[in-house]
Protein backbone atom coordinates (compact mmCIF):
# COMPACT_ATOMS: atom_id res chain seq x y z
CA UNK A 1 0.00 0.00 0.00
CA UNK A 2 2.89 2.56 1.06
CA UNK A 3 3.99 2.14 -2.89
CA UNK A 4 1.00 2.35 -4.53
CA UNK A 5 1.07 5.38 -2.14
CA UNK A 6 4.04 6.69 -3.39
CA UNK A 7 3.86 6.06 -6.97
CA UNK A 8 0.41 7.96 -6.86
CA UNK A 9 1.89 11.26 -5.28
CA UNK A 10 5.82 10.82 -6.08
CA UNK A 11 6.60 14.03 -7.34
CA UNK A 12 8.28 14.57 -11.02
CA UNK A 13 9.67 17.65 -12.22
CA UNK A 14 8.56 19.28 -15.48
CA UNK A 15 10.93 21.28 -17.99
CA UNK A 16 9.59 24.42 -16.01
CA UNK A 17 10.67 23.27 -12.67
CA UNK A 18 6.98 22.83 -12.01
CA UNK A 19 6.56 19.50 -9.75
CA UNK A 20 3.43 17.08 -10.38
CA UNK A 21 2.34 13.92 -8.71
CA UNK A 22 1.23 11.15 -10.45
CA UNK A 23 -2.68 11.93 -9.15
CA UNK A 24 -1.72 15.13 -10.75
CA UNK A 25 -1.92 13.67 -13.93
CA UNK A 26 -4.67 11.19 -13.75
CA UNK A 27 -6.86 14.32 -12.77
CA UNK A 28 -5.22 16.51 -15.66
CA UNK A 29 -6.12 13.54 -18.22
CA UNK A 30 -9.90 12.99 -16.73
CA UNK A 31 -10.77 16.56 -15.99
CA UNK A 32 -11.00 16.57 -12.45
CA UNK A 33 -9.23 18.31 -9.97
CA UNK A 34 -8.98 17.65 -6.27
CA UNK A 35 -8.81 19.95 -3.29
CA UNK A 36 -8.95 19.77 0.17
CA UNK A 37 -9.10 22.40 3.45
CA UNK A 38 -7.31 21.65 6.36
CA UNK A 39 -9.47 23.05 9.47
CA UNK A 40 -6.57 22.83 11.96
CA UNK A 41 -4.22 25.16 9.91
CA UNK A 42 -6.88 26.45 8.25
CA UNK A 43 -4.68 25.97 4.63
CA UNK A 44 -6.51 25.12 1.34
CA UNK A 45 -4.56 22.76 -1.29
CA UNK A 46 -5.55 22.87 -4.64
CA UNK A 47 -4.72 19.66 -7.13
CA UNK A 48 -2.94 21.16 -10.92
CA UNK A 49 -6.30 20.59 -12.49
CA UNK A 50 -8.43 22.71 -9.62
CA UNK A 51 -5.80 25.47 -10.61
CA UNK A 52 -6.69 25.30 -14.36
CA UNK A 53 -10.14 25.33 -13.99
CA UNK A 54 -9.96 28.86 -11.54
CA UNK A 55 -7.40 29.65 -14.81
CA UNK A 56 -5.16 30.67 -11.78
CA UNK A 57 -1.06 30.94 -12.07
CA UNK A 58 0.64 27.02 -11.59
CA UNK A 59 2.09 28.35 -8.33
CA UNK A 60 -1.47 29.61 -6.89
CA UNK A 61 -1.79 29.60 -3.34
CA UNK A 62 -5.59 29.76 -1.99
CA UNK A 63 -7.06 30.48 1.09
CA UNK A 64 -10.43 29.13 2.28
CA UNK A 65 -11.81 32.91 1.77
CA UNK A 66 -10.56 33.19 -1.90
CA UNK A 67 -11.72 29.87 -2.65
CA UNK A 68 -15.46 30.30 -1.61
CA UNK A 69 -15.27 33.65 -3.58
CA UNK A 70 -14.63 31.91 -6.70
CA UNK A 71 -17.99 30.92 -6.89
CA UNK A 72 -20.59 32.89 -8.51
CA UNK A 73 -21.72 35.91 -6.52
CA UNK A 74 -25.22 35.49 -5.15
CA UNK A 75 -27.34 32.36 -5.10
CA UNK A 76 -24.00 29.81 -5.82
CA UNK A 77 -21.66 31.40 -3.39
CA UNK A 78 -24.03 31.41 -0.71
CA UNK A 79 -25.33 27.98 -1.29
CA UNK A 80 -21.51 26.61 -1.17
CA UNK A 81 -21.13 28.78 2.20
CA UNK A 82 -23.97 26.87 3.47
CA UNK A 83 -23.29 23.20 2.16
CA UNK A 84 -19.55 23.99 3.52
CA UNK A 85 -20.47 25.09 7.03
CA UNK A 86 -23.18 22.13 7.55
CA UNK A 87 -19.86 20.01 5.79
CA UNK A 88 -18.06 21.38 9.33
CA UNK A 89 -20.60 21.41 11.66
CA UNK A 90 -23.11 18.54 10.82
CA UNK A 91 -20.46 16.56 9.14
CA UNK A 92 -22.57 15.93 5.93
CA UNK A 93 -20.99 15.52 2.27
CA UNK A 94 -22.20 17.35 -0.65
CA UNK A 95 -22.36 16.83 -4.34
CA UNK A 96 -23.40 19.84 -6.19
CA UNK A 97 -23.63 21.88 -9.59
CA UNK A 98 -22.78 25.21 -9.28
CA UNK A 99 -20.94 28.33 -11.57
CA UNK A 100 -18.03 30.15 -11.02
CA UNK A 101 -15.96 32.90 -12.21
CA UNK A 102 -12.33 32.35 -13.17
CA UNK A 103 -9.34 34.40 -12.63
CA UNK A 104 -9.96 35.16 -16.34
CA UNK A 105 -13.35 36.35 -15.63
CA UNK A 106 -14.91 33.34 -17.38
CA UNK A 107 -18.15 31.54 -16.04
CA UNK A 108 -17.71 27.95 -15.62
CA UNK A 109 -20.18 25.48 -14.38
CA UNK A 110 -18.63 22.92 -12.49
CA UNK A 111 -19.22 19.16 -10.00
CA UNK A 112 -17.81 20.12 -6.55
CA UNK A 113 -17.93 17.31 -4.50
CA UNK A 114 -16.98 17.05 -0.96
CA UNK A 115 -16.29 14.80 1.89
CA UNK A 116 -15.54 15.85 5.74
CA UNK A 117 -13.08 13.83 7.44
CA UNK A 118 -13.79 13.06 11.16
CA UNK A 119 -11.49 12.65 14.02
CA UNK A 120 -12.11 12.04 17.41
CA UNK A 121 -16.17 13.03 16.19
CA UNK A 122 -14.65 16.17 14.97
CA UNK A 123 -14.37 17.72 11.64
CA UNK A 124 -10.54 17.66 10.86
CA UNK A 125 -10.64 18.44 7.36
CA UNK A 126 -13.32 18.48 4.18
CA UNK A 127 -11.57 17.20 0.75
CA UNK A 128 -13.67 16.88 -2.03
CA UNK A 129 -13.11 17.02 -6.26
CA UNK A 130 -14.25 19.44 -8.83
CA UNK A 131 -14.93 19.10 -11.97
CA UNK A 132 -15.47 21.39 -15.20
CA UNK A 133 -18.78 20.45 -17.03
CA UNK A 134 -19.76 23.67 -18.62
CA UNK A 135 -19.26 22.26 -22.51
CA UNK A 136 -21.84 19.28 -20.93
CA UNK A 137 -24.25 21.95 -19.68
CA UNK A 138 -24.10 24.15 -22.41
CA UNK A 139 -25.02 21.26 -24.64
CA UNK A 140 -27.40 19.86 -22.53
CA UNK A 141 -29.22 23.59 -22.54
CA UNK A 142 -28.45 23.78 -26.22
CA UNK A 143 -30.90 20.70 -26.29
CA UNK A 144 -33.03 21.71 -24.05
CA UNK A 145 -33.83 24.52 -26.11
CA UNK A 146 -33.63 22.54 -29.30
CA UNK A 147 -36.45 20.28 -27.74
CA UNK A 148 -38.49 23.39 -26.43
CA UNK A 149 -38.60 24.76 -30.09
CA UNK A 150 -39.60 21.41 -31.56
CA UNK A 151 -42.12 21.02 -28.67
CA UNK A 152 -43.31 24.70 -29.55
CA UNK A 153 -43.43 24.62 -32.78
CA UNK A 154 -45.21 20.96 -32.73
CA UNK A 155 -47.81 22.80 -30.10
CA UNK A 156 -48.50 25.30 -32.25
CA UNK A 157 -48.44 24.17 -36.06
CA UNK A 158 -51.36 25.36 -37.90
CA UNK A 159 -51.42 21.58 -38.71
CA UNK A 160 -52.64 18.49 -36.61
CA UNK A 161 -50.06 16.20 -35.48
CA UNK A 162 -49.49 12.92 -33.82
CA UNK A 163 -47.47 10.08 -32.80
CA UNK A 164 -49.30 7.15 -32.77
CA UNK A 165 -47.74 3.59 -31.45
CA UNK A 166 -47.31 0.59 -33.46
CA UNK A 167 -50.51 -0.56 -32.05
CA UNK A 168 -52.28 2.54 -33.29
CA UNK A 169 -52.60 4.31 -30.09
CA UNK A 170 -52.62 8.03 -29.88
CA UNK A 171 -49.17 8.87 -28.34
CA UNK A 172 -48.78 12.78 -28.06
CA UNK A 173 -51.01 14.98 -30.28
CA UNK A 174 -50.82 18.93 -30.65
CA UNK A 175 -53.51 21.51 -29.96
CA UNK A 176 -54.49 21.40 -33.68
CA UNK A 177 -55.24 17.65 -33.64
CA UNK A 178 -57.43 17.88 -30.69
CA UNK A 179 -59.29 21.27 -32.52
CA UNK A 180 -59.73 19.47 -35.95
CA UNK A 181 -61.74 16.39 -33.88
CA UNK A 182 -63.42 18.15 -31.84
CA UNK A 183 -61.86 16.30 -28.15
CA UNK A 184 -59.44 17.31 -25.60
CA UNK A 185 -55.87 16.15 -25.54
CA UNK A 186 -56.85 13.77 -22.75
CA UNK A 187 -59.72 12.44 -24.19
CA UNK A 188 -57.59 12.04 -27.37
CA UNK A 189 -54.22 10.55 -25.29
CA UNK A 190 -53.91 6.68 -25.66
CA UNK A 191 -57.24 6.48 -28.07
CA UNK A 192 -57.37 4.10 -30.99
CA UNK A 193 -56.85 6.32 -34.06
CA UNK A 194 -58.48 3.95 -36.35
CA UNK A 195 -62.22 3.94 -34.22
CA UNK A 196 -61.87 7.80 -35.21
CA UNK A 197 -61.52 7.30 -39.22
CA UNK A 198 -65.03 6.91 -41.19
CA UNK A 199 -65.67 3.29 -41.89
CA UNK A 200 -65.21 3.08 -45.18
CA UNK A 201 -61.78 4.38 -44.89
CA UNK A 202 -60.21 2.33 -41.92
CA UNK A 203 -58.56 0.31 -44.70
CA UNK A 204 -56.64 3.20 -46.43
CA UNK A 205 -54.32 3.15 -43.11
CA UNK A 206 -54.28 -0.02 -41.88
CA UNK A 207 -53.00 -1.69 -45.01
CA UNK A 208 -50.73 0.91 -45.75
CA UNK A 209 -48.77 1.02 -41.83
CA UNK A 210 -47.95 -2.67 -42.42
CA UNK A 211 -46.01 -1.30 -45.00
CA UNK A 212 -44.62 0.89 -43.58
CA UNK A 213 -43.25 -1.28 -41.03
CA UNK A 214 -41.60 -3.94 -43.32
CA UNK A 215 -39.93 -1.18 -44.83
CA UNK A 216 -41.36 -1.56 -48.39
CA UNK A 217 -41.89 2.19 -48.03
CA UNK A 218 -40.80 5.35 -45.88
CA UNK A 219 -44.25 7.14 -45.74
CA UNK A 220 -47.56 7.57 -47.49
CA UNK A 221 -49.93 9.81 -48.27
CA UNK A 222 -53.53 9.92 -49.20
CA UNK A 223 -57.17 11.58 -48.60
CA UNK A 224 -58.87 10.53 -45.31
CA UNK A 225 -62.28 11.31 -43.61
CA UNK A 226 -62.39 11.33 -39.79
CA UNK A 227 -65.57 11.21 -37.31
CA UNK A 228 -65.08 14.03 -34.89
CA UNK A 229 -67.13 14.39 -31.39
CA UNK A 230 -70.22 15.99 -32.51
CA UNK A 231 -70.24 12.93 -35.83
CA UNK A 232 -69.76 15.32 -38.26
CA UNK A 233 -66.93 14.88 -40.55
CA UNK A 234 -63.66 16.12 -41.48
CA UNK A 235 -61.92 15.66 -44.93
CA UNK A 236 -58.26 15.55 -44.57
CA UNK A 237 -55.23 15.32 -46.21
CA UNK A 238 -53.06 12.54 -44.47
CA UNK A 239 -49.00 11.97 -44.35
CA UNK A 240 -47.81 9.00 -42.73
CA UNK A 241 -43.77 8.62 -41.80
CA UNK A 242 -42.39 5.96 -39.31
CA UNK A 243 -39.78 6.73 -36.62
CA UNK A 244 -36.90 4.14 -36.49
CA UNK A 245 -34.26 3.87 -33.39
CA UNK A 246 -30.57 3.26 -34.67
CA UNK A 247 -31.34 -0.11 -35.06
CA UNK A 248 -34.14 0.20 -37.86
CA UNK A 249 -36.58 -1.11 -35.52
CA UNK A 250 -39.80 0.66 -35.85
CA UNK A 251 -40.68 2.54 -32.76
CA UNK A 252 -43.91 4.52 -34.02
CA UNK A 253 -45.60 6.51 -36.53
CA UNK A 254 -45.84 10.52 -37.26
CA UNK A 255 -49.43 11.42 -38.18
CA UNK A 256 -49.72 15.14 -40.26
CA UNK A 257 -53.14 16.13 -40.87
CA UNK A 258 -54.37 18.81 -43.36
CA UNK A 259 -57.83 20.00 -43.16
CA UNK A 260 -58.98 20.36 -46.26
CA UNK A 261 -63.08 19.96 -45.87
CA UNK A 262 -63.37 23.17 -47.60
CA UNK A 263 -61.74 22.42 -49.96
CA UNK A 264 -63.38 19.29 -50.70
CA UNK A 265 -66.70 20.86 -50.50
CA UNK A 266 -65.59 23.40 -53.30
CA UNK A 267 -64.42 21.17 -55.40
CA UNK A 268 -67.36 19.02 -55.07
CA UNK A 269 -69.52 22.12 -56.10
CA UNK A 270 -67.08 22.90 -59.01
CA UNK A 271 -66.96 19.20 -60.07
CA UNK A 272 -71.42 19.78 -59.70
CA UNK A 273 -71.34 23.06 -61.48
CA UNK A 274 -69.15 21.91 -64.57
CA UNK A 275 -71.55 18.95 -64.75
CA UNK A 276 -74.61 21.03 -64.90
CA UNK A 277 -73.05 23.80 -67.21
CA UNK A 278 -72.08 21.22 -69.91
CA UNK A 279 -75.43 19.50 -69.67
CA UNK A 280 -76.69 23.10 -70.20
CA UNK A 281 -74.32 24.00 -73.03
CA UNK A 282 -74.87 20.29 -74.88
CA UNK A 283 -78.99 21.20 -74.28
CA UNK A 284 -78.39 24.78 -75.51
CA UNK A 285 -76.37 23.34 -78.34
CA UNK A 286 -79.43 20.90 -79.25
CA UNK A 287 -81.77 24.07 -79.04
CA UNK A 288 -79.72 25.68 -81.63
CA UNK A 289 -79.70 23.30 -83.71
CA UNK A 290 -83.29 22.25 -83.66
CA UNK A 291 -83.87 25.45 -83.99
CA UNK A 292 -81.92 26.25 -86.93
CA UNK A 293 -83.18 23.60 -88.43
CA UNK A 294 -86.69 23.97 -87.92
CA UNK A 295 -86.65 27.74 -88.47
CA UNK A 296 -84.91 27.17 -91.87
CA UNK A 297 -87.95 24.47 -92.74
CA UNK A 298 -90.28 27.20 -92.23
CA UNK A 299 -88.60 30.04 -93.72
CA UNK A 300 -87.67 27.40 -97.07
CA UNK A 301 -91.68 27.34 -96.60
CA UNK A 302 -92.22 30.84 -97.47
CA UNK A 303 -89.94 31.34 -100.07
CA UNK A 304 -91.34 28.69 -102.07
CA UNK A 305 -95.00 29.75 -101.07
CA UNK A 306 -93.99 33.60 -102.62
CA UNK A 307 -92.19 31.66 -105.96
CA UNK A 308 -95.38 29.79 -106.41
CA UNK A 309 -97.14 33.19 -106.00
CA UNK A 310 -94.95 34.87 -108.56
CA UNK A 311 -95.47 31.61 -110.85
CA UNK A 312 -98.76 30.88 -110.60
CA UNK A 313 -100.62 34.40 -109.26
CA UNK A 314 -98.46 36.89 -110.45
CA UNK A 315 -101.40 39.74 -109.68
CA UNK A 316 -101.12 38.89 -106.60
CA UNK A 317 -97.73 39.95 -106.10
CA UNK A 318 -98.37 43.19 -107.31
CA UNK A 319 -98.60 45.17 -104.09
CA UNK A 320 -96.14 47.09 -101.67
CA UNK A 321 -96.34 44.48 -99.18
CA UNK A 322 -94.76 41.08 -100.91
CA UNK A 323 -91.40 42.67 -101.51
CA UNK A 324 -91.13 43.33 -97.92
CA UNK A 325 -92.45 39.91 -96.93
CA UNK A 326 -89.34 38.38 -99.28
CA UNK A 327 -86.93 40.56 -97.98
CA UNK A 328 -87.45 39.31 -94.19
CA UNK A 329 -87.93 35.72 -94.97
CA UNK A 330 -84.31 37.14 -96.80
CA UNK A 331 -83.19 38.24 -93.58
CA UNK A 332 -84.55 35.00 -91.20
CA UNK A 333 -82.73 32.86 -93.54
CA UNK A 334 -79.65 35.21 -93.02
CA UNK A 335 -80.11 35.07 -89.28
CA UNK A 336 -80.45 31.45 -89.33
CA UNK A 337 -77.34 30.47 -91.05
CA UNK A 338 -75.58 33.30 -88.55
CA UNK A 339 -76.61 31.07 -85.30
CA UNK A 340 -76.16 28.23 -87.28
CA UNK A 341 -72.33 29.28 -87.44
CA UNK A 342 -72.04 30.56 -83.99
CA UNK A 343 -73.19 27.29 -82.34
CA UNK A 344 -70.82 25.17 -84.66
CA UNK A 345 -68.04 26.99 -82.84
CA UNK A 346 -68.72 25.86 -79.54
CA UNK A 347 -69.13 22.07 -81.51
CA UNK A 348 -65.56 22.03 -83.11
CA UNK A 349 -62.71 20.28 -81.47
CA UNK A 350 -59.39 21.72 -80.80
CA UNK A 351 -57.68 18.48 -82.16
CA UNK A 352 -58.17 20.02 -85.52
CA UNK A 353 -55.35 22.28 -84.90
CA UNK A 354 -53.07 22.63 -88.05
CA UNK A 355 -49.83 24.28 -88.77
CA UNK A 356 -50.75 26.79 -91.11
CA UNK A 357 -48.55 29.08 -93.18
CA UNK A 358 -49.73 32.43 -92.16
CA UNK A 359 -48.78 34.75 -95.00
CA UNK A 360 -50.46 32.13 -97.37
CA UNK A 361 -53.52 32.73 -95.56
CA UNK A 362 -53.13 36.20 -95.44
CA UNK A 363 -52.55 36.69 -99.20
CA UNK A 364 -55.62 34.07 -99.97
CA UNK A 365 -57.82 36.51 -97.85
CA UNK A 366 -56.93 39.63 -99.38
CA UNK A 367 -57.21 38.33 -102.92
CA UNK A 368 -60.71 38.12 -101.92
CA UNK A 369 -61.29 41.87 -101.91
CA UNK A 370 -58.47 42.42 -105.00
CA UNK A 371 -61.30 44.52 -106.35
CA UNK A 372 -62.24 46.82 -103.14
CA UNK A 373 -58.74 47.63 -102.47
CA UNK A 374 -58.34 48.54 -106.51
CA UNK A 375 -62.00 50.48 -106.26
CA UNK A 376 -60.57 52.39 -103.10
CA UNK A 377 -56.87 52.18 -103.60
CA UNK A 378 -56.13 50.78 -100.30
CA UNK A 379 -52.35 50.84 -99.32
CA UNK A 380 -51.85 47.43 -98.10
CA UNK A 381 -48.43 46.42 -95.85
CA UNK A 382 -47.46 43.36 -95.40
CA UNK A 383 -44.97 42.41 -92.60
CA UNK A 384 -45.15 38.63 -92.08
CA UNK A 385 -42.37 35.99 -92.39
CA UNK A 386 -42.53 33.34 -94.97
CA UNK A 387 -41.60 30.85 -92.57
CA UNK A 388 -44.54 31.85 -89.68
CA UNK A 389 -46.63 28.94 -88.92
CA UNK A 390 -49.73 28.93 -86.82
CA UNK A 391 -51.64 25.91 -85.11
CA UNK A 392 -55.30 26.71 -86.31
CA UNK A 393 -58.60 25.51 -88.08
CA UNK A 394 -57.84 26.58 -91.78
CA UNK A 395 -61.64 27.19 -91.96
CA UNK A 396 -61.79 29.22 -88.91
CA UNK A 397 -57.88 31.25 -90.16
CA UNK A 398 -59.87 31.88 -93.66
CA UNK A 399 -62.73 33.61 -91.50
CA UNK A 400 -61.00 36.00 -89.18
CA UNK A 401 -58.66 36.91 -91.50
CA UNK A 402 -61.24 37.86 -93.75
CA UNK A 403 -63.44 39.52 -91.17
CA UNK A 404 -60.73 41.52 -90.10
CA UNK A 405 -59.73 42.71 -93.88
CA UNK A 406 -63.33 43.65 -94.35
CA UNK A 407 -64.21 45.46 -91.33
CA UNK A 408 -60.93 47.33 -92.20
CA UNK A 409 -62.10 48.29 -95.96
CA UNK A 410 -66.13 48.89 -94.55
CA UNK A 411 -65.49 50.94 -91.82
CA UNK A 412 -62.36 53.37 -93.36
CA UNK A 413 -62.50 57.00 -93.13
CA UNK A 414 -63.95 58.47 -96.37
CA UNK A 415 -61.55 61.71 -96.10
CA UNK A 416 -58.31 59.79 -96.69
CA UNK A 417 -57.10 56.50 -98.42
CA UNK A 418 -57.36 53.21 -96.39
CA UNK A 419 -54.53 52.11 -95.43
CA UNK A 420 -53.92 48.25 -93.55
CA UNK A 421 -50.90 47.07 -92.09
CA UNK A 422 -50.78 43.48 -91.74
CA UNK A 423 -47.63 42.04 -89.12
CA UNK A 424 -46.80 38.86 -87.18
CA UNK A 425 -44.20 38.17 -84.28
CA UNK A 426 -43.60 35.46 -82.46
CA UNK A 427 -43.48 35.70 -78.63
CA UNK A 428 -42.94 33.15 -76.10
CA UNK A 429 -46.42 31.02 -76.32
CA UNK A 430 -48.13 32.69 -79.40
CA UNK A 431 -47.37 34.17 -83.04
CA UNK A 432 -48.75 38.14 -82.75
CA UNK A 433 -50.45 39.16 -85.78
CA UNK A 434 -51.70 42.70 -85.91
CA UNK A 435 -54.25 44.00 -88.31
CA UNK A 436 -53.90 47.59 -88.41
CA UNK A 437 -55.94 50.10 -90.22
CA UNK A 438 -56.88 54.08 -90.11
CA UNK A 439 -60.08 53.87 -90.35
CA UNK A 440 -63.16 55.22 -88.66
CA UNK A 441 -61.77 53.75 -85.18
CA UNK A 442 -63.74 52.59 -82.04
CA UNK A 443 -65.04 54.28 -78.44
CA UNK A 444 -63.49 51.97 -76.52
CA UNK A 445 -64.37 54.39 -72.99
CA UNK A 446 -67.97 53.98 -74.58
CA UNK A 447 -67.66 50.56 -75.74
CA UNK A 448 -64.63 48.33 -74.19
CA UNK A 449 -66.87 45.33 -72.87
CA UNK A 450 -69.11 45.45 -76.00
CA UNK A 451 -66.67 44.97 -78.90
CA UNK A 452 -66.38 41.19 -79.10
CA UNK A 453 -70.29 41.00 -78.04
CA UNK A 454 -73.38 39.19 -79.92
CA UNK A 455 -75.16 42.17 -82.79
CA UNK A 456 -73.14 44.79 -81.28
CA UNK A 457 -72.75 47.95 -83.64
CA UNK A 458 -70.54 50.69 -83.35
CA UNK A 459 -70.91 52.54 -86.85
CA UNK A 460 -74.13 53.30 -88.86
CA UNK A 461 -73.23 51.13 -91.93
CA UNK A 462 -75.87 49.42 -93.64
CA UNK A 463 -74.37 46.17 -93.62
CA UNK A 464 -73.06 45.80 -90.18
CA UNK A 465 -74.67 43.13 -88.40
CA UNK A 466 -72.62 42.92 -85.72
CA UNK A 467 -72.21 39.26 -85.74
CA UNK A 468 -68.85 39.33 -87.38
CA UNK A 469 -66.26 40.32 -84.34
CA UNK A 470 -68.17 37.66 -82.14
CA UNK A 471 -68.15 34.44 -84.37
CA UNK A 472 -64.29 35.90 -84.47
CA UNK A 473 -63.65 36.27 -81.07
CA UNK A 474 -65.28 32.74 -80.53
CA UNK A 475 -63.06 31.31 -83.41
CA UNK A 476 -60.23 32.60 -82.07
CA UNK A 477 -60.65 31.19 -78.32
CA UNK A 478 -61.84 28.04 -79.79
CA UNK A 479 -58.01 27.58 -81.08
CA UNK A 480 -56.83 28.20 -77.70
CA UNK A 481 -55.92 31.83 -78.78
CA UNK A 482 -57.35 35.16 -77.50
CA UNK A 483 -57.85 38.90 -79.48
CA UNK A 484 -56.99 42.54 -77.93
CA UNK A 485 -57.93 46.06 -79.39
CA UNK A 486 -56.69 49.02 -79.48
CA UNK A 487 -58.56 51.77 -81.12
CA UNK A 488 -58.91 55.39 -81.35
CA UNK A 489 -62.16 57.14 -82.61
CA UNK A 490 -60.89 58.79 -86.18
CA UNK A 491 -57.10 57.62 -85.76
CA UNK A 492 -57.92 53.80 -86.47
CA UNK A 493 -58.07 50.29 -85.48
CA UNK A 494 -55.18 48.06 -83.96
CA UNK A 495 -56.34 44.05 -83.72
CA UNK A 496 -54.08 42.13 -82.01
CA UNK A 497 -54.61 37.93 -82.66
CA UNK A 498 -52.46 35.74 -80.38
CA UNK A 499 -52.32 31.96 -82.13
CA UNK A 500 -50.69 29.10 -80.41
CA UNK A 501 -47.41 27.47 -83.01
CA UNK A 502 -46.60 24.10 -82.64
CA UNK A 503 -44.15 24.41 -80.10
CA UNK A 504 -46.56 25.33 -77.53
Amino acid sequence: MKELYNQLFQKHTTKDNISYTYMDSLQRDIAIGSWEVNLQTNKATWSAMTRTIHEVEPEYKPSLEEGINFFLEGYDRELISILFDRAIKNQEPYDNEVQLKTAKNNIKWVRIVAYPVIKNNKTEKVIGVIQDITEKNNTLLELKLKEELIRTTFDNAPNAMASINLDGQILTLNNSFSDYLGYSKEELSGFPINTLSHPEDVDLVQQNSKDLVAGKSNKFQCEIRYIKKDKSIINCLLSVSILRDENYKPVHFIFHLIDITKRTIASKKVELLLKTTKQQNERLLNFAHILSHNLRSHSGNIEMLLDLMYTEVPEATNNEFVPLILEAVNKLSETIDNLNEVSTISADNNDDLQPSNLLDYTKKALANFSAEIKETKAIINIDIEEDIYVLAIPAYLDSILFNFISNALKYRHQDRTPKINLSAEQTKHYIKIDIEDNGLGIDLNLHKDKVFGLYKTFHNHKDAKGLGLYITKNQIEAMQGKVKVKSIINKGSVFSIYLKYETN
